[in-house]
Parts: C-alpha cells; sequence; structure tokens
C-alpha cells in the first residue's frame, strides 16, 4: 500500500514540474503594420504547432501606424490586411494595444517615430523588441534606452542577420583561430530623413559586429554609386569592412579572415531564428545584445555619414557619441 502511496506521490510531482515548465502564454501587440517583418513574425508567433521557445506567444492585437515614408503608407494598408486575415485585432492607439498584451513588437518601418511611439509604450512597463531601426538618429536611439531605463523596461533591438546559424558560430571555428578582421556585404538602400546605413544596410554592420565585437575607434566611408563601402578600425588594430550593393546582385554574406584560415558565409536572414531570440527575451527579460553593442552600432553607422561629409576622412566614434549624448539629453527631459 505504501509502495503505490508512494508511486501516486511521484506521479503527481512529475505531471506538476512537467506543468510548471510548460511556458506561460504571452499575448503580443505589434505597434506598426508598415514592414514584411510584420506577418511573417505573426506566423511564426500563431503556428499552433510552433514548438519550443516561439510556443505559447500569440500575437492577439496590432496598430497600423504608418508615416509619409514611402516604405511605410505603400504598404501599411497590405500588412494590415494579412495580419487581419491571421485572426489580429485591429485597434486605433497604442494605448487601446498595451490594455490587451504582455509584451510589445515595435516594427515600424520609420525608424523617426520611434521615438514618439515608445514615450507611449514605455511607461507600461511591458517588455519591448525595437526593429530596426533603434531610432531615427543616435540621438534618439541614446534617448530611447534612457527612456526604457527611466522606466525599468526590458528593451532589445537587433537584425535578424546576426543570429544565422553560420554567422552566428563563425568566431568558434576552429579552422579560422583568432579572428583578425572581417568584411560583410549586404543589399544597400537608403530612405530620405535618416542616416544612410540605418534603413537596410543596418543588416551587414550587424554582421559585421556579430564577427568583429565592439570596440570600433574611427570610421571611413566612401559612397559610390554603385557600392557603399565603410571600414572601421577596432581598438587593437582590426579592420571591417561592410559594403554595401547599391546595384547589381545583391546577397548577404561575409568573409572572416583569421589566424589559421579564412572563413566565408553566405546566408539569408532566419526571421525564425530571430523570433526565436526575441521569444526568449520576452520571457526572460536579458536581450542577447547588449544595449552597449547596439549603441555602438549606430555610432559606427552615423560616423559613416559624417565621413562622407568630411570626404570620406576617418571619424572618431567618440566624437560622434559625445555629440549625440548632448542632444539626447535634451530629448528625454520631461
Amino acid at each position: 500500500m505504501k509502495r503505490l502511496l508512494h508511486l501516486f506521490i511521484a506521479l503527481a510531482s512529475c505531471g506538476s514540474a512537467t506543468a510548471q515548465e510548460a511556458p506561460k502564454p504571452l499575448r503580443a501587440g505589434i505597434v506598426g503594420l508598415d514592414t514584411s517583418h510584420v506577418p511573417a513574425f505573426t506566423k511564426l508567433f500563431n503556428n499552433p504547432k510552433s514548438e519550443g521557445d516561439l510556443a505559447g506567444i500569440t500575437v492577439v492585437a496590432g496598430y497600423p501606424g504608418g508615416t509619409d515614408m514611402p516604405a511605410s503608407k505603400d504598404r501599411v494598408a497590405k500588412f494590415t490586411e494579412q495580419v487581419r486575415g491571421m485572426g489580429v485585432e485591429i485597434v486605433d492607439s497604442i494605448p487601446r494595444l498595451l490594455e490587451k498584451v504582455d509584451v510589445v513588437l515595435l516594427e515600424s518601418v520609420d525608424g523617426r517615430i520611434h521615438l514618439e511611439e515608445v514615450r507611449q509604450i514605455f511607461p507600461s512597463g511591458k517588455p519591448v523588441f525595437i526593429d530596426k531601426p533603434v531610432a531615427g538618429t543616435l540621438a534618439e536611439t541614446l534617448a530611447v534606452f534612457e527612456l526604457a531605463k527611466q522606466h525599468h523596461v526590458a528593451l532589445f533591438s537587433s537584425s535578424s542577420t546576426r543570429f544565422g546559424d553560420r554567422i552566428s558560430s563563425v568566431r568558434q571555428d576552429e579552422a579560422l583561430g583568432d579572428l583578425l578582421g572581417a568584411t560583410t556585404w549586404g543589399p544597400c538602400s537608403y530612405q530620405s530623413g535618416t542616416p544612410d546605413l540605418f534603413f537596410y544596410a543596418i543588416h551587414g554592420v550587424e554582421s559585421l559586429y556579430t564577427l568583429m565585437g565592439p570596440g570600433c575607434q574611427t570610421v571611413s566611408r566612401v559612397k559610390g554609386p554603385v557600392h557603399d563601402q565603410v571600414t572601421g578600425t577596432w581598438q587593437d588594430g582590426r579592420l571591417g569592412t561592410y559594403r554595401g550593393i547599391v546595384k547589381g546582385k545583391a546577397d548577404f554574406g561575409a568573409t572572416a579572415y583569421g589566424s589559421k584560415g579564412i572563413v566565408q558565409v553566405a546566408e539569408s536572414p532566419s526571421y525564425e531564428r530571430l523570433c526565436r531570440q526575441i521569444a526568449k527575451f520576452f520571457r526572460t527579460g536579458v536581450p542577447p545584445v547588449s544595449q552597449a553593442e547596439t549603441v555602438e552600432i549606430f555610432t559606427f553607422m552615423e560616423a559613416a555619414d559624417e565621413s562622407v561629409r568630411q570626404g570620406g576622412t576617418p571619424v572618431v566614434l567618440a566624437d560622434v557619441l559625445a555629440k549625440a549624448r548632448v542632444e539626447s539629453a535634451k530629448l528625454v527631459q520631461p
């Protein structure tokens, strides 16, 4: 009899542990329905067969938003209808969306409005993923992170290129040895109103930082009609280069130069791998990319614009960051 009782208790405990291990369901809301990421991410999160990190997160509400930027105004209606067809409730304001969700994906394709959007989102205290770019300028990017700190909000932003299976594992490749430098490339297009690299080149720049890590000191840039090339010098003397493909065949790729060998990578961004990282972040509150590295990436890109204005001469990132901090302090004042 005692053995049966012990067996019953063991089975009950096992069932309880299993229940505790099941991820807590989370309701996600999307602000900005004007990018192809919106239906792609919604499809991944709302798939009833989703497993692992994606399981239990459902996009339940969306706020269309939109601006006069062509990439926004020409697509917001189409993507709104697509997610509506997936069962997502469309609401008319950010406050209304916040009433219905636990976590937020800020997807507005126009980074110029991100700062004003987070001013509405952050007081809720809900975790937020901001799709690229964090904001419309470096100063605004700093302001976004400062406001998140003030409101004790867990915040994360990254391109999907960082989490590619190959690019994320290159540094551990024994055939490479010590990483001595890297070159990345990818499609490059611009949107008026933001620094050149913020809109699409950010994907290739993020890949560069995935390989090189932070520590860039100066940036120089040559902007041409076919290619846009940005070279950074790291504090240990390593060189990292991003080559934006403005015209012609435009795939994503990278070359890592090591002490033992040279490793090349060619892979498309993976929305699924990014969404798995977003899901982990929503559950833990721990961003997979540090604020410091994200800020340096945006400093790198804004310094690239400054280099063009100065005729391609090297620009010191610390100087660009210091100037942006002064501007940012004005943006976060009550």
